[in-house]
């Protein structure tokens, strides 16, 4: 998925090729450290809000309040105050954003591909013409992990359970629309199923897809790599496959392509 700051009443920034979540995460810190970041001169401190349209835990909220940290760091913000509001994809945090910040310059939301996905499928009563693009932060591709105890051990062998009874497997990730849902569907009809029987279920949050992953709740969960890579790291799940063209570096997990899937998201 991606991440991106937007805002109700400000010109955008264009900015390098984007990275991963984590590294960015990374950066930030350096960068408020050296007293770079590129924003407009560092003059009077503001007091930023930041929108932040999921539960706590996830992608969008440690991405936001690193932002946040950051800007502090850097002498920019003088104080940053957080909102989160998850549910519909992010459009009822876009919403209260865009009703109680219209015109506001020191107002923020992170949002990504997961907030344009569910417009699409949810048609909320609000768009993202109604706010301004700032920066694109992060852009980074979907691992797909079984828990530690799954009966399966490859994609190959969930492909062929999906082909056998779609509903079987089911599929766990962020809201409607979000990448990993159209990966899943995109996975589907790859392999000759009907994207529209396959049974996935939405979280409102990453913390949420997490949790149902280690419980054993679903039989795959999907998220990008960064959300998910401490619990590949100690074993707590299994990734089965990434979603970009080639493996990603430092990693071994195979990517769909080489498994006989011809899908690509990031």
């Amino acid at each position: 998925g991606t991440a991106r700051i937007i805002g109700p009443s400000v010109q955008p920034i264009t900015g390098d090729k984007p990275m991963r979540r984590d590294t960015f995460l990374k950066s930030l810190a350096a960068l408020a450290a050296a007293g770079a970041l590129p924003l407009s001169a560092h003059a009077a401190a503001v007091a930023v809000k930041m929108m932040l349209p999921a539960n706590p835990g996830g992608g969008w909220d440690t991405t936001g309040r690193a932002l946040g940290k950051a800007l502090q760091d850097a002498g920019v913000a003088s104080s940053v105050t957080y909102d989160n509001k998850g549910g519909a994809a992010g459009a009822i945090g876009l919403a209260q954003f865009v009703n109680s910040s219209k015109g506001d310059p020191n107002a923020l939301m992170v949002m990504g591909a997961v907030m344009l996905g569910g417009i699409i499928t949810g048609k909320p009563p609000v768009n993202l013409s109604q706010a301004t693009p700032i920066a694109r932060l992060t852009s980074e591709y979907n691992v797909f992990v079984l828990p530690a105890n799954s009966p399966y051990k490859t994609m190959g062998e969930v492909v062929a359970q999906l082909k056998k009874d779609p509903g079987s497997i089911k599929w766990g990730g962020g809201s409607r629309g979000s990448t990993e849902h159209i990966a899943a569907a995109m996975i589907a009809r790859a392999v000759g199923v009907d994207p529209a029987k396959i049974n996935y279920v939405a979280f409102r949050g990453g913390g949420e897809a997490i949790a149902a992953v280690l419980g054993g709740n679903v039989t795959v969960g999907g998220s990008g790599f960064s959300e998910f890579a401490e619990y590949i790291a100690t074993g707590k799940m299994r990734p089965i496959a990434v979603t970009s063209a080639q493996r990603l570096e430092g990693s071994t997990v195979p990517t769909l392509k080489e498994q006989g899937i011809d899908v690509e998201i990031g």
